[in-house]
């Protein structure tokens, strides 16, 4: 039995609620894409991703698949699971805790990705993989610490298979397919280095942290970690119900997410948005209505409203920005949903009157005007 001390609770973490909130998303919808945190150093960012993990509820697996491979969800499986287990009524299945996976900053492509013995494919005919982080991580958390310090090549093989939810390694002509679908949670200090804005861009979501001012703010935390070092298992038994609350949350969330109804007025209103900020491409689009989706669910509402997509966009939208508007973390979230009700009023009138709401430069201008104040 491991002699570590338990995880610090998730809930017991003070302040810095968005970062949370953008975490507990993802977890709902790991469709999302992950997050980007960026702050100085000591303001909880690896603390609240190893408290996730533990927060998380138990998944059911095949029992003896390296890959978590889902039993339920037999068009996700690896090659190992549909080799073994396609056509088979009786499949062994157990549950596991999602896994915490520590990726280092020296992680090589094979270490990632996983690799394919070739002789015993040659000598024997069979397909032996060795797997990797992206298996182990396979419906857990990824954590990538200092992700701006990684090498480009291997960000890129990581958010593609966030993107995608799934790994392929082909080596001499054989392949070998298992489910990559994971939380990215990557951190980095902005002080030592930036990611290129290609794979910024990549990460849905990102958010500011900052050392919390407040001094009864900051006693509270000096409070709970005293308490925490003091006697770990009696904190973690102090704030368990919390935690459990949460998680039955999370759990519930997960259910009716992929439920959540959206109109083709919010559609407009995030694309005509997106498009004021002149924003590159249409992955933040997907990224705001997805994350929108995720805090209905949240919530335990059947449909997105007008403040689901304002805070998606608050946390879509900042590391997508070329300059002005978003620069930090601190963006007014008066001014953001200010801006989404001026679109939806616009996107209305131009209904009403017969029009299509193409926003004029005008109009665009005043967007822009709007949420950078």
């Amino acid at each position: 039995m491991s002699n570590r001390p338990p995880v610090y609770p998730f809930t017991a973490i003070v302040g810095q609620d968005l970062m949370k909130l953008a975490l507990i998303l993802n977890a709902i919808d790991m469709r999302i894409g992950g997050v980007l945190i960026r702050g100085e150093r000591g303001t909880g960012k690896s603390t609240a991703a190893r408290a996730l993990a533990a927060l998380l509820p138990e998944v059911d697996v095949i029992a003896d698949s390296p890959f978590n491979d889902d039993p339920n969800r037999p068009e996700s499986w690896s090659d190992f699971a549909r080799e073994k287990y396609t056509n088979v009524e009786d499949i062994p299945t157990n549950q596991r805790r999602i896994s915490f996976v520590d990726l280092p900053v020296s992680a090589t492509e094979d270490r990632v990705v996983g690799t394919l013995d070739i002789e015993k494919a040659i000598q024997l005919g069979e397909r032996h993989f060795d797997t990797g982080v992206l298996a182990n991580a396979n419906r857990g958390i990824l954590y990538v610490d200092e992700i701006n310090l990684l090498d480009d090549h291997i960000v890129d093989l990581l958010l593609d298979s966030a993107a995608m939810g799934v790994n392929i390694v082909e080596r001499e002509g054989i392949s070998f397919s298992h489910p990559a679908r994971f939380i990215l949670v990557g951190t980095m200090n902005p002080e030592e280095g930036d990611l290129r804005p290609q794979l910024l861009d990549r990460f849905a979501l990102s958010v500011d942290v900052q050392g919390i001012k407040e001094t009864l703010d900051r006693i509270e935390i000096l409070e709970r970690h005293i308490a925490y070092e003091s006697d770990p298992m009696d904190f973690k038994a102090e704030w368990e119900p919390v935690d459990e609350k949460l998680s039955t949350r999370i759990a519930e969330a997960r259910e009716i997410v992929d439920g959540i109804q959206h109109t083709s007025h919010d559609l407009r209103v995030i694309a005509s948005i997106t498009s004021d900020l002149q924003i590159d491409g249409h992955r933040a689009d997907l990224v705001i209505l997805k994350t929108a989706r995720a805090h209905a669910a949240y919530e335990g509402r059947t449909a997105i409203n007008d403040r689901d997509i304002t805070l998606a966009i608050r946390l879509a939208i900042p590391h997508r920005l070329k300059r002005g508007p978003f620069a930090d973390a601190n963006a007014d979230l008066d001014a953001v949903e200010s801006a989404v009700e001026e679109k939806r009023q616009e996107i209305g009138e131009g209904e009403e009157s017969g029009e299509m709401s193409d926003a004029n430069d005008d109009q665009a201008s005043q967007t822009k005007k709007k949420v950078s104040q």
